[in-house]
């Protein structure tokens, strides 16, 4: 049996191998929150071996953020740090890999005022949205991978002591992104094989719409015939392989902006950036979200979509079974990492080019008239559930089912 040590030396090996898949003679950056240091220093280490020039850190803490939003006026938190942004875009565009360890923070921004809150996430989508349109376009390798948290442990294991849940809610991620196999690296690749046989049987059907039905939820998404399904290991525009979500679970697509209609409603709760927001439910026309609701944390929700018009339309269609190894394990997650990979899910937001046939090459002006959406912000939400069935519709007009019951159908 192997121990702690040992198993988060493996969960750094793929964050590096798999995950970023860091080139010799390549930068690295290492977001990361001050609590992980003990991962964040194997993932350097991994990296150096790998052949990395120089790794770069870009420290966070939940606690201290709360402190500035709490204390800081609206003047200051207008005023993104440019120094922060000439880092992480020089970075970049110097074709850097991208490691982001993440930890929940939930409960984190209880209390903070939410227009504060609101401007702050949109200040820094503003700042940072070079930074995030060569990840999202693929231009640079990115992983983004999970550090527990005390307040994620208790949440999932409500009533053991804090070390117990920490321990507990360990096993789980170990488990859940395969560290725990005999060979994670070759674990891992079997896995992505599997992904790329789901996602090159949705691109030969080449589906016009998906129907969606389920308790609540009646929709109708269309598709521009450009576009294809993603999943599994994604390519940089120089043909590096990465893996941009351990776990990963999915395979995904863009929407036509314009082309979504009905209403869909969420079967987890979204942790967004400390505040769950449950029960979410949405109305589209057009494309357009025209009326949304939530049981809790509409205000949160609201704000959210009244970011900018683009924030009104979705940017990502994903699929994920009930049955994907995340799903097996009973729990909600509070983590959009974990529960998005277990559960079809959408996104408001800003759309993937890369799923789009030669979406890395085009114009802004040639992805919007492939219906590309584009926005500051991309934010998933689930929507699967072993109630939830969905059909494909081809060009001629014919359907066939996709998913049955929450299970793939194809």
């Amino acid at each position: 049996m192997k121990t702690f040590a040992e198993m988060l030396d493996r969960y750094a090996e793929l964050a590096v191998k798999i995950g970023a898949n860091v080139q010799k003679g390549q930068d690295v950056l290492v977001k990361c929150p001050v609590d992980a240091g003990a991962l964040a220093r194997l993932v350097a280490e991994k990296s150096y071996e790998a052949g990395a020039r120089c790794v770069y850190f870009n420290w966070i803490d939940d606690r201290l953020e709360r402190l500035r939003l709490q204390h800081a006026s609206e003047e200051v938190i207008r005023d993104y740090p440019a120094w922060k942004v000439n880092q992480l875009e020089s970075l970049v565009k110097r074709g850097a890999a991208c490691i982001d360890i993440r930890t929940t923070g939930i409960g984190m921004t209880d209390g903070v005022d939410p227009d504060k809150l609101a401007l702050d996430q949109e200040t820094a989508w503003n700042a940072l949205n070079t930074y995030y349109d060569y990840r999202m376009s693929d231009r640079v390798s990115w992983t983004i991978l999970i550090y527990p948290s005390v307040e994620w442990g208790k949440k999932l294991f409500p009533g053991k002591i804090r070390e117990l849940a920490v321990r507990d809610l360990w096993k789980v991620i170990f488990r859940m992104t395969r560290t725990d196999s005999e060979d994670p690296l070759k674990a891992w690749r079997d896995h992505l094989a599997t992904l790329e046989e789901k996602k090159g049987i949705l691109n030969r059907k080449k589906f016009r719409k998906l129907h969606y039905k389920g308790p609540g939820t009646d929709l109708e998404i269309s598709f521009d015939p450009a576009s294809h399904w993603d999943g599994g290991a994604s390519r940089t525009t120089d043909g590096t392989s990465f893996v941009a979500n351990l776990p990963t679970e999915e395979v995904y697509t863009l929407p036509l902006k314009t082309g979504v209609n009905g209403t869909v409603v969420s079967t987890k709760p979204l942790n967004y950036e400390g505040t769950l927001i449950e029960g979410i439910a949405l109305e589209f026309k057009d494309g357009r979200i025209v009326h949304a609701s939530a049981d809790k944390g509409e205000d949160v929700l609201k704000r959210l979509i009244g970011t900018e018009d683009a924030a009104h339309y979705l940017g990502e269609v994903a699929l994920v079974p009930v049955d994907s190894p995340i799903s097996a394990s009973g729990l909600t997650f509070y983590e959009t990492l974990y529960d998005e990979n277990a559960s079809c899910h959408l996104a408001i937001g800003k759309a993937y080019p890369t799923c789009l046939d030669g979406g890395e090459q085009m114009t802004r002006e040639q992805l919007d008239a492939h219906g590309a959406n584009n926005s500051l912000i991309h934010v998933d939400f689930m929507i699967g559930s072993g109630e939830l069935d969905i059909d494909g519709e081809t060009a001629d007009g014919k359907r066939e089912p996709v998913f049955r019951q929450g299970h793939w159908a194809l």
